[in-house]
């Protein structure tokens, strides 16, 4: 039977990721906020990764706010203050994680920096900033979880998993064409994702990405030359926070093994039996706006 959903489809005593932790990078504001509360409204203890530790003159939420809209949720949250690009407080946030709740189930792979200039017009200091918490970041969050992720994959009825969000590997050169630097960071974070699904498959560890089908209500669409218009034609970031819920409590029935890693918001929640999505929208009746790479 096909379902309706809105952002308040949910319910606080949802409990199906009950005990379950979920370390992520970001989940201060946007999309990974969405994605940290609607998990702990499963009942998840969350661990977030984030630089934000003292407000934004000019964006809402720090890592502290999100901890504490975790926790209004019904879940457990820890803030580890720290940067992507430095190992060790990738590793800090995984020791973290294990000493406050004994483990990591899932890792979400959701910081990322975003330059949407051409190559003559981009500045190294931003190339080398999208590599780093992009490529790199992804990269080193997911390989330091993996040992507990083994350990995770030990139990019976439980699947770990790694999930990134970034586009399906798309050669198409347009994509390359217009913004390389950006396009060069985004698909290193899918072919982490497409290189870890072979290697760590095997194990019973699950790794896909997750990309949206249209864009996304977000600071970062907001801040583009003509920001205002797209916010108009996106859809609410809950969208993505409930295939990410799917998708990781298995909701999502896909009638057997994956033929591929990638996966848009809205395949999720079709395989999750929600297929009218108009709630979802920014601004109901408006044409929406394709995402990238797709």
């Amino acid at each position: 039977m096909t379902q309706t959903t809105s952002p308040q489809s949910h319910s606080a005593s949802e409990a199906t990721l009950s005990g379950r932790t979920v370390l992520i990078s970001g989940g201060s504001r946007g999309i990974g906020h969405s994605i940290a509360v609607r998990l702990a409204g499963a009942g998840a203890n969350l661990v977030l990764l984030a630089k934000t530790d003292t407000p934004h003159p000019k964006l809402e939420g720090t890592v502290h706010t999100a901890v504490a809209d975790v926790e209004a949720a019904g879940g457990q949250g820890l803030a580890v203050v720290g940067d992507i690009r430095h190992d060790e407080d990738v590793e800090a946030a995984v020791t973290a994680a294990v000493e406050r709740f004994g483990g990591i189930d899932v890792v979400i792979n959701n910081a990322s920096a975003i330059d949407l200039r051409p190559t003559e017009a981009l500045d190294m200091k931003r190339y080398d900033l999208m590599q780093d918490i992009n490529a790199r970041g992804s990269f080193a969050l997911s390989k330091a979880a993996i040992p507990h992720l083994r350990t995770s994959a030990s139990q019976e009825g439980w699947t770990p998993r790694i999930l990134t969000l970034s586009p399906p590997l798309n050669l198409d050169p347009k994509w390359f064409g217009r913004h390389l630097g950006y396009t060069m960071s985004k698909y290193a974070m899918s072919m982490t994702t497409l290189g870890l699904a072979a290697e760590l498959g095997p194990e019973g560890i699950t790794v896909n990405s997750l990309w949206p089908a249209t864009l996304i209500e977000t600071a970062a669409i907001a801040n583009l030359p003509g920001g205002e218009k797209m916010l108009a034609g996106s859809r609410k970031p809950q969208i993505m926070a409930d295939a990410a819920y799917a998708l990781i409590s298995g909701s999502a029935d896909f009638g057997g093994e994956l033929s591929s890693p990638f996966l848009t918001d809205e395949q999720v929640l079709a395989a999750a039996g929600i297929t009218d999505l108009s709630s979802y929208a920014v601004t109901p009746g408006t044409e929406l706006v394709p995402d990238i790479f797709l």
